[in-house]
């Protein structure tokens, strides 16, 4: 199974320039119907807007914007490459935009709008759709954050932890990276710690 990367919750951001103000709202999505459905939302709530320019793309499926009345290329397609080049998918933005007054031209509305889809990216942060591997793992309170330390280095994700006379860490590793993941606790507890794998799942996690 191919892994793919969406976003790992909603976002939300706010942007003012030149006394403009724009309004970033993205939502992770599986179907056109839901992309529409939350424009037109974005829409109604947002009705006294000058602009409520969008962008969605669908994983294997259409990739659609709209600059709703901004000069043409300033606003959708900007929008639509902070996703491309993040290689995120899954997703809609509606960037609202009240004018200020003051003109911002082509170079400060793609400016603008490239930022807010960017700052929305941020704010929702980004989840890994692949195999992952679960796992728990006793560990002492000592050598959590060291622990924790080589979970990251090795793209894995802490699931929750259980606190009692030692911690018991639940995690999710990528395939190909558990067993050098078990091979480097074990090292760094001289041969303490043992990694015990509970299971194998497809799903997306947040790695950031």
């Amino acid at each position: 199974m191919n892994e793919y990367f969406v976003p790992a919750g909603s976002g939300e951001a706010e942007l003012v320039e030149k006394r403009s103000r724009f309004l970033g709202h993205l939502r992770p999505i599986e179907s056109e119907e839901e992309a529409r459905a939350f424009i037109e939302a974005m829409k109604k709530q947002y009705y006294d807007a000058r602009h409520n320019c969008w962008c969605y793309l669908i994983r294997g499926g259409a990739e659609r914007y709209s600059d709703d009345g901004e000069p043409q290329g300033t606003a959708g397609i900007p929008m639509l490459e902070v996703f491309r080049r993040a290689g995120v998918t899954n997703l809609v933005c509606v960037v609202t935009r009240y004018f200020g007054g003051v003109l911002l031209g082509t170079g400060g509305l793609l400016r603008a709008y490239t930022q807010s889809a960017r700052d929305a990216l941020d704010s929702a942060g980004i989840a890994a759709v692949r195999q992952w591997v679960q796992l728990d793992m006793p560990c002492p309170y000592a050598l959590l954050e060291r622990v924790k330390t080589e979970l990251a280095a090795c793209e894995g994700v802490t699931e929750g932890v259980d606190y009692g006379a030692e911690v018991l860490l639940h995690a999710l590793l990528p395939e190909a990276a558990a067993a050098r993941f078990a091979d480097r606790v074990f090292e760094l507890s001289a041969g303490k710690l043992r990694v015990r794998e509970t299971g194998r799942v497809f799903r997306a996690a947040a790695i950031q």
